[in-house]
């Protein structure tokens, strides 16, 4: 059951309220992870942790736990004076773990112990600089179920039996699927920063001697564990055996499909190493994650693994799924929140080298960008570990550009390349290379495989028809007599263009993402849906004329503006320029559908972006590229509540209406004639896994029938062997 479907208060106090039945227990039952800032570090404190928690281990369930030293004035005084601050503050916390002989407590500090022990728990400690109190202004938590949702609550009370019982204490409570939100990840990234050490104005340390004397001082293996209301009753084998920390498992609730365990195994096969071909939304992440987790298994010994993802936001979405498989990677990016991953990866590399003189079993990952993971530091780190290592890229098709196929070398042991496109458009021997370097496919799951196995959400097809003006086509035409001169045909039969043509190319293509005529067509088509939410429009980059003032604004721009002003809808961009916390509340509002119905977006969702609950799109940026195109449309194919299909109206762009065209020269055809196998390329392969694949038809047949003559046997042959008989 999800945390949503939870009857909770705002508020709780302690002599009106059971806390523990009325608000813990009925969330650790739901919950995996629970992380928790306890104020002062105490016996009694720690002890009070367990109530209604068994639940959370039940759940394979993880803890974090922060709690402040209690010093005296004479342990700051010394601290100020410079003297050994971390001795110190260790004297102060082995002085509350005094053994325990209250029999109300020595259960409660024996379950402590045994989730330490176990690994279910952590604790580190925050120490705030030139201060004698705690870590945070207020005491605070946040749970999490298994689809991410999240309940914070912060408030004066410590677990204490005081706090619980005898004072008169209250918490507030505030839920991240709500219009807390803000609160919620406000709170989460405070936590996050002190448990990483990245807070300002305060200090982190892990202790392991400290757990260890929790561990000697109070675990008894001849009493009972009493978990409240929890599944753990004693002590068994399955719990013993659970992974250490920091080694990846795959967690009870994920259920890997046939395909994913069927990848899996043909990796194992092809000595790890392989490419995991699979369309936009059908798991590439989970089954790249379990494969990490099988590599570790079989090989039973030490393992270094590098992903490597092209964007930020691709980083943090590939960590939060990592956090389930219990893997905390070191998390390289020139915005990392971990400030000091630099000094975090060499140390890990230290130890991992360390780990293999001893024989000791060593994991430990690092997660980074393309422009990361390519640089000097990172390069040279690499070099000096000893042992194996896994290379996993995300959108690998990346990979093949010049700038970074040689960071591809010898030194990744086992390898892993996930993508939806591998083909490198216009570069064969760019894809040739990741080929060679990864190996072969051990799955290739398409979409039309995902859709009928109902893996992705099926959807409608709606090309809508787009002109260039006068003045466009005569730039079109223009451009396609100078990219003719700079275009030379190969031995193999295939053409070639210059950089100075690529360029030439790039400008051409901006000329019909830009058509003037998408607007008002898109006006059109999205009035009869101006009260409905899940909408995404897909602009490009190019810039067009604002009626308005008639000045040449970004396409992105002048569309947001109709819709907010002109149309009166809820709508906002989602771009670069937007930071991950903006993002993060956009999504969120978005899923709700209330105050924000439908996303303004360019380039940053081609890759990556996971919004599943996107209804309806209208995509104007007309691209060339099928991995772009292609990606573009997964975007609104994965899975949500409620979603029984998608529908996509896609702005397909001709140079003049189909009727006209019979007064064309064959030199001006053969100018235009490349837009419009372009369109037709993209508008087969959207319809033809489209759950209504014949009502583009006509528009095909028509368009080929006109420019037939300009088309080419080559490309009338193209067509031939995959939909029509010309």
């Amino acid at each position: 059951m999800s945390f949503k479907e939870l009857s909770l208060k705002k508020e709780y106090y302690s002599l009106s309220d059971n806390i523990v039945s009325e608000f813990y227990a009925p969330i650790f039952k739901e919950a995996v992870l629970y992380k928790r800032a306890v104020g002062f570090f105490s016996s009694s404190a720690l002890a009070r942790i367990i109530d209604g928690i068994g639940n959370l281990i039940g759940n394979n369930g993880k803890i974090q736990l922060i709690a402040s030293p209690h010093l005296s004035l004479e342990d700051v005084n010394s601290i100020n004076e410079g003297y050994d601050k971390r001795g110190i503050i260790h004297d102060a916390l082995i002085n509350e773990l005094k053994p325990c002989e209250e029999e109300k407590l020595i259960d409660k500090l024996n379950a402590l112990a045994y989730l330490i022990a176990n690994e279910y728990m952590d604790i580190r400690i925050a120490f705030v600089k030139n201060n004698t109190v705690g870590i945070f202004h207020e005491k605070m938590g946040l749970m999490y179920d298994v689809d991410g949702n999240i309940i914070a609550f912060s408030g004066s009370m410590n677990e204490s039996e005081t706090a619980f019982i005898k004072n008169y204490e209250a918490i507030d409570v505030f839920e991240s699927w709500t219009s807390d939100f803000d609160r919620v990840l406000n709170k989460e990234n405070n936590f996050d920063a002190t448990w990483n050490n990245n807070e300002i104005g305060i200090e982190t340390f892990d202790f392991p001697d400290v757990k260890e004397t929790i561990v000697k001082n109070y675990l008894r293996e001849d009493r009972p564990l009493p978990f409240n209301n929890g599944v753990i009753k004693e002590k068994t084998n399955n719990y013993k055996a659970r992974p250490k920390k920091g080694e990846p498992f795959i967690p009870d609730f994920i259920q890997l499909y046939d395909y994913q365990i069927e990848a899996i195994k043909k990796w194992e096969e092809n000595d790890y190493c392989g490419i995991f071909d699979m369309a936009t939304g059908t798991g590439k992440t989970f089954t790249a994650l379990a494969a990490i987790t099988r590599l570790l298994s079989n090989t039973n010994k030490e393992l270094s693994v590098f992903i490597v993802c092209p964007f930020q936001h691709l980083v943090e979405q590939w960590v939060e799924d990592m956090k389930l498989f219990n893997i905390n990677p070191v998390i390289g990016y020139s915005a990392s929140h971990q400030k000091n991953w630099k000094n975090q990866l060499k140390d890990q590399i230290f130890r991992q080298n360390l780990a293999i003189q001893t024989r000791k079993k060593k994991f430990f990952c690092f997660i980074s960008t393309n422009m990361t993971f390519a640089s000097d530091y990172v390069q040279e780190q690499i070099k000096t570990i000893k042992g194996p290592i896994l290379l996993v890229i995300d959108e690998a098709h990346n990979f093949g550009a010049k700038t970074l196929i040689t960071t591809l070398t010898d030194r990744f042991t086992y390898r892993l390349a996930l993508t939806a496109t591998l083909d490198r458009h216009f570069d064969e021997q760019g894809t040739q290379d990741l080929i060679n370097y990864f190996g072969t496919k051990c799955i290739e799951y398409d979409l039309h495989r995902a859709i009928k196995e109902k893996k992705l959400t099926p959807y409608y097809y709606k090309p809508v028809l787009v002109y260039l003006t006068d003045e466009e086509r005569r730039e079109y035409r223009e451009y396609s007599r100078q990219i003719a001169k700079e275009t030379r045909r190969l031995k193999n039969g295939k053409f070639k263009l210059s950089e100075k043509g690529k360029f030439l190319a790039l400008q051409r293509s901006r000329i019909v993402a830009g058509a003037n005529g998408k607007l008002d067509k898109l006006i059109e088509i999205i009035t009869p849906y101006k009260n409905d939410s899940h909408m995404l429009v897909y602009c490009g980059t190019a810039k067009i004329e604002d009626e308005d003032n008639l000045e040449e604004k970004r396409q992105i721009d002048v569309i947001t503006k109709h819709l907010g002003v002109d149309l009166e809808m809820r709508v906002s961009q989602f771009t670069s320029r937007e930071d991950i916390n903006e993002r993060t509340l956009l999504k969120k509002d978005f899923v709700e559908g209330n105050n924000l119905q439908a996303l303004v977006a360019i380039k940053c969702l081609d890759e990556g972006v996971n919004i599943p609950s996107i209804k309806t799109a209208f995509i104007l940026a007309s691209t060339t590229n099928p991995k772009e195109y292609i990606q573009r449309r997964g975007r609104v194919l994965r899975l949500a509540k409620g979603k029984e299909y998608a529908m996509i109206y896609d702005f397909i762009t001709l140079p003049r209406p189909i009727d006209e065209t019979a007064y064309q020269s064959e030199e001006e055809m053969k100018l235009e004639v490349a837009l419009v196998k372009n369109e037709i390329r993209r508008c087969i392969e959207f319809k033809k896994s489209a759950i209504n694949p014949i009502d583009s038809d006509e528009l095909i047949y028509e368009t080929i029938e006109a420019y037939h003559g300009a088309l080419g046997e080559e490309f009338m042959e193209e067509l031939y062997g995959e939909e029509f008989s010309y």
